[in-house]
């Protein structure tokens, strides 16, 4: 795999040696997806243009989501470097970050969002990809990245409402608003909200979302501002774990199947998010913030789904449960900017802390078939014949047979978990000279859990503190080309990423292990191109270092876990007046603990996505996604997901002064794929052919 430096090192050296060979002068501007601005709440805190970020870092605006016609979190990893979608369970936004699966590490405007849910986007402004370790920010988690959405504000001194309506051919629609009101030169006021009708391409599938969120943005003086949000959502959707597989790929000739209760297989989510966000510039060079965030997420799921497989008999052993989760957040954080000129060397030093207060309460039931009862070891599953569509009444020995969510003999786990966390953190950006830039900094964190079992009657806590360093190089032979290295460390609780519960220790001793530890190294290349395109390229190593019990004592060991290395490349921007472009490609290199391949990292990716303006009034796009082969399985090489390649593309036209219609095609070609999978027998299907009208209005 060392080849893989090797080759990022010639690509790197001949891009270089094409930009050198040219004077490359403009004006560093401030434009959006260029650089962090200091007027967003964002996940760096430090406005900085990207050419000065030491590590991978991917922007998608507003912009970038209409036209490309994105929905969900998924629709932006799909064509984004060095991270693909997981399945999650089909109730659940699930990213593998550079090898490593998370389905909490989300962020809205910096601030934690690791419920279980899918992120709508309908009030985001841009969203940011991070890859590699960012403890430094976030604290505990972001082992291998982290996804920031940056909410849209209330815009001082203007007036405008944009509404846009969308129907596909697979009968989904959806409706948003956004409008914005300046009251007077210090308080405006801004309203997003949205309503979407959900269908696709499989049985039964169904669903609604809706969500509002109005936000008054306050200047007190002209050095103060305060943004106060709030935003409430409301989804329910059906579940869909996907299909089974046999003879270790997935069964092709049962992507007509659902493989679910069509009544039960339900997923619904109700939050209230209230932030505050006070901000003040006390000087040219000195900027200060306060945030205060109160949310409160009731998320239930219930499904069935396919355990086992019988190709020969042609059944499906079904199982299933249900699982709520009450979840209230209290977070509270600070950062303080200030520039310093000491000597002849500038010092960009970022102070700031966080305090999280989370309650969260969760249980789970396994699914009671009639045909069982609960003294049965796997009174939870039951097997069916499998037909279009499954007769779930009726099992295989011709036994009626209906489940039951909730019966109180198969109530698995309870919990009620508390989280207290105090977190600091300290980054200096020292600009050495005008072309070296060192950047040192690192977190400490007080991670308290304590899990009453109230299944078991048994209550166990821990504390965890734990600092994270981090550091970066960067050289920048030209204003417009930087070099840089980068190490950062991170770290993850026993209790989890939902805090359902503490893992490890000697059994009845209440002892615990420590964390499990995550270290990447980073070398990159940033070219700014010209004003509006640039390319970024980055090799990385990771390493886990997984905690475990040592089968005699309660005492802490330390086994090897996930290794990950690969590079990416990113080109993104436009290309002439008529044509932009947005291209990526990655490839990664996996090994587990036992020496095997790990699941869902396809060796490589690609992703192009080519936009034409054929006049002032038309214009055309093509987009194309390929995912390599990817193992379904950890140390399973012979259970694979087919390499797929989508096509995609879009048409826009501007039928008056601020009237677009657009047109966007999903899977072009209409070819059978499998993006990602949960498990052996849980394997998603990709949408078939889908033509999306929409109708964008501004006035």
């Amino acid at each position: 795999m060392k080849s893989l430096l090797v080759i990022f090192v010639i690509f790197s050296v001949l891009i270089s040696k094409s930009v050198f060979s040219q004077e490359v002068q403009f004006e560093e501007i401030v434009i959006k997806g260029k650089v962090l601005h200091s007027d967003q709440i964002n996940s760096l805190k430090v406005p900085t243009p990207i050419i000065n970020v030491p590590q991978s870092l991917s922007l998608i605006t507003d912009l970038d989501i209409r036209k490309k016609g994105f929905k969900e979190i998924a629709d932006i990893v799909r064509y984004t470097p060095g991270i693909n979608t997981s399945l999650g369970e089909g109730h659940r936004d699930a990213v593998v970050f550079r090898g490593v699966r998370s389905t909490a590490d989300f962020f809205q405007d910096g601030i934690r969002d690791d419920v279980q849910y899918y992120r709508p986007l309908y009030n985001v402004e841009q969203v940011e990809v991070l890859r590699g370790p960012n403890a430094l920010l976030f604290g505990r988690g972001g082992t291998g990245g982290a996804i920031n959405r940056v909410s849209k504000k209330p815009v001082f001194g203007k007036d405008f409402k944009t509404i846009n309506f969308a129907l596909d051919s697979f009968g989904a629609s959806d409706v948003a608003a956004d409008i914005n009101t300046s009251i007077n030169d210090s308080v405006a006021f801004r309203l997003n909200l949205h309503s979407d009708s959900l269908k696709n391409h499989r049985d039964f599938y169904s669903g609604d979302r809706f969500g509002i969120n109005p936000t008054l943005s306050v200047g007190l003086g002209s050095d103060t501002n305060l943004n106060l949000s709030y935003e409430y959502i409301d989804h329910e959707r059906f579940i869909d774990r996907g299909i089974p597989t046999a003879n270790g790929k997935p069964v092709e000739a049962l992507d007509g199947i659902v493989f679910g209760d069509k009544d039960g297989n339900i997923n619904t989510v109700k939050a209230s998010v209230l932030r505050a966000a006070l901000s003040h510039q006390f000087s040219d060079t000195t900027k200060g913030s306060l945030t205060l965030t109160s949310n409160n997420f009731e998320k239930m799921y219930q499904n069935t789904y396919a355990n086992s497989f019988d190709p020969d008999l042609n059944t499906v052993e079904m199982d299933g449960y249900y699982d709520p989760t009450d979840r209230d957040n209290l977070i509270f954080s600070g950062s303080l900017v200030n520039e310093l000129l000491w000597g002849n060397t500038t010092h960009t030093i970022l102070t700031g802390f966080e305090v999280i207060e989370t309650d969260n309460a969760n249980l789970r039931y396994n699914v009671l078939w009639s045909s069982n009862n609960c003294d049965e070891s796997n009174y939870d599953r039951e097997s069916f014949n499998v037909a279009d569509p499954i007769d779930f009444s009726v099992n295989v020995d011709g036994v009626a047979s209906d489940l039951d969510y909730k019966n109180s003999c198969a109530l698995k786990t309870s919990t009620k978990t508390k989280i207290s966390v105090k977190s600091f953190f300290i980054q200096d950006q020292i600009d050495l000279s005008d072309n070296l830039i060192l950047v040192l900094g690192g977190r400490y964190d007080q991670f308290d859990v304590s899990v009453n079992d109230i299944k078991e009657g048994t209550t166990a806590s821990r504390e965890d503190r734990e600092f994270s360093p981090r550091y970066g190089l960067i050289y920048k032979p030209e204003n417009n080309v930087s070099f840089y290295y980068s190490y950062s460390e991170s770290f993850s609780p026993r209790s989890g990423e939902q805090y359902k519960k503490l893992t490890g220790g000697q059994p009845g001793s209440g002892e615990t292990l420590k964390p499990d530890y995550f270290e990447s190294s980073e070398i990159g290349v940033k070219f700014d191109l010209n004003k509006n395109l640039s390319f970024t390229s980055a090799y990385f190593e990771s390493e886990s270092e997984i905690a475990d019990y040592d089968g005699a004592s309660a005492e802490y060991i330390s086994e090897r876990g996930l290794s990950v290395e690969g590079y990416e490349l990113e080109l993104k921007g436009q290309i002439n007046d008529d044509l932009n472009i947005a291209l990526s490609y990655s490839n990664i290199d996996g090994e587990t603990a036992a020496g095997g391949k790990p699941k869902e990292i396809p060796e490589s990716t690609y992703s192009i996505w080519a936009a034409y303006d054929v006049n002032s009034k038309l214009g055309w796009a093509l987009g194309v996604i390929h995912q390599g082969s990817s193992a379904i399985k950890d140390n399973s090489p012979n259970l694979l997901l087919p390499a797929y390649t989508r096509v995609d593309a879009a048409i826009y036209y501007e039928i008056a002064n601020n009237l677009e219609l657009q047109l966007n095609f999903e899977n072009l070609l209409d070819d059978v794929y499998f993006p990602h999978s949960h498990s052996t027998h849980q394997v998603a299907i990709g949408e078939s052919r889908n033509v999306r009208l929409s109708v964008s209005a501004e006035f």
